[in-house]
């Protein structure tokens, strides 16, 4: 079994919002991992006492040991625990309400000798790579498809370069119109203090025959693909499986440098955290 993890902070100075994990059984059968992708809320008042990576820390924490220690458990059960024992921790003191309350993406997969089982929810992704070597991405799509006003405001914003007149208003606008969709009807959905959210996930089971290797990947990683076009996915995870982890996301600091200003590759954010899990199980 090979097992590579990698990590690093957008911004060295702010902590790392995203959480990767591995967990193998006591009893040596399969395996689990986990990867989330905290959502830096906007400026100002989240409801919460506490911070995006403490939610990530204790909403992973909480999957791993349940996906390994509860093998009877769906993902999306073991994530709808995971989303209840968390939000207990800090009900009394924290408006989980709020809609900004801290929150995350999920990737989790769990493997045995019979069978992978995966989920995804909102922008991570997760490649299986067949034992042919063909490459599946599983993507949650949903934030790509929102509504022709939030992607007029998301145009509006990226025409303008940082620094210009109206950039902040029309940055503004966009999360609003964004936190407005966020887990509602017609809109996507991350993991954050409803536990009814592991219901939408994506979902899946592949014999374990059928696969080689998994790449879970934060959207910060896999913007090698999305944003800067480097490659496609089954490259993305070529790349990951002959040179490792940290290879993609020096690749991806490396895009981000040549463009600080985010005028070639409009992206929300200059540099942005990334996480990879690469497993060969």
């Amino acid at each position: 079994m090979r097992i590579e993890l990698a990590v690093a902070p957008g911004d060295p100075q702010h902590p790392n919002e995203d959480y990767a994990s591995v967990a193998l059984p006591a009893s040596g059968q399969g395996g689990s991992l986990v990867l989330l992708d905290g959502v830096t809320p906007p400026e100002g008042d989240y409801g919460c006492l506490h911070t995006v990576p403490w939610f990530t820390a204790r909403l992973g924490g909480a999957m791993l040991e349940l996906s390994v220690s509860h093998r009877d458990m769906t993902l999306p059960e073991v994530l709808a625990a995971a989303i209840s024992r968390t939000a207990a921790i800090h009900r009394s003191t924290c408006d989980l309400s709020h809609p900004r309350t801290p929150q995350a993406t999920v990737v989790a997969v769990r493997w045995s000798d019979e069978t992978v089982e995966h989920l995804v929810l909102s922008d991570s992704a997760l490649l299986l790579t067949g034992a042919d070597g063909s490459v599946t991405p599983v993507l949650d799509t949903r934030l790509d498809q929102l509504t022709p006003a939030v992607r007029a405001a998301r145009e509006a914003l990226r025409a303008l370069p940082r620094g210009t007149p109206g950039r902040e208003a029309a940055a503004r606008a966009y999360v609003r119109s964004v936190e407005a969709l966020r887990n509602a009807e017609g809109g996507f959905f991350t993991a954050a203090a409803d536990p009814s959210v592991a219901a939408r996930a994506v979902t899946g089971r592949t014999p374990r025959s059928e696969v080689r290797a998994l790449t879970a990947l934060s959207d910060g990683a896999g913007r090698w693909v999305e944003v800067f076009r480097a490659g496609s996915w089954r490259e993305c995870a070529a790349l990951v499986a002959r040179e490792g982890p940290q290879a993609l996301i020096d690749a991806v600091r490396a895009a981000e440098a040549a463009d600080p200003a985010g005028s070639a590759y409009p992206r929300g954010k200059a540099r942005d955290d990334a996480a990879v899990v690469y497993v060969e199980p």
